[in-house]
């Protein structure tokens, strides 16, 4: 008799490489982040990825990090945190969200008032700069659990040029 393998990913990790997954289809040259939700069944409510509000094209807004407020990306980019929860056809409250970097002031404030109850995450590269610290008092006020992966699996993704896909 054949046992089974044990090897496998846990929940955590598998829904973190959701987030990298998601992270993908992001066109930021400089920082690519993804979101998954999940609820408490494991299932999948949505996913998010920064960038641009629907209809602003990517071509025609910037992407840059230097500069007046106008000319960077920060005045334009919905960030991935966001992006989930707005995606999202089914009310997120209690469940975890899966994101690749730690949420921003900005989208703390979103995940607090969605009800979501848990945020694992990945890097932490912000870590001590105000919004950061900002960010997790009111996480933290809020009761929001915060679980920090380390040492996940990222993913390695090879296109293929197929037109008939």
């Amino acid at each position: 008799m054949t046992t089974k393998r044990e090897d496998v990913l846990n929940w955590d990790e598998y829904f973190m490489g959701l987030a990298h997954l998601s992270a993908l289809r992001s066109k930021d040259p400089n920082t690519a982040v993804g979101a998954a939700i999940v609820d408490e069944n494991h299932r999948v409510v949505s996913v998010g990825y920064n960038g641009f509000p629907k209809g602003c094209s990517d071509d025609e807004f910037p992407w840059g990090r230097e500069g007046d407020t106008l000319s960077t990306k920060y005045a334009y980019v919905v960030h991935a945190e966001l992006n989930a929860i707005l995606n999202s056809k089914w009310p997120v409250t209690g469940c975890t969200i899966y994101v690749s970097l730690f949420p921003c002031n900005e989208c703390a404030k979103a995940i607090i008032q969605s009800g979501i109850r848990r945020i694992v995450y990945e890097s932490d590269k912000y870590n001590g700069v105000d919004t950061n610290i900002a960010s997790k008092r009111m996480l933290r006020a809020a009761g929001v659990e915060l679980c920090r992966l380390e040492n996940t699996i990222h993913l390695e993704v090879h296109k293929t040029k197929n037109p008939e896909c």
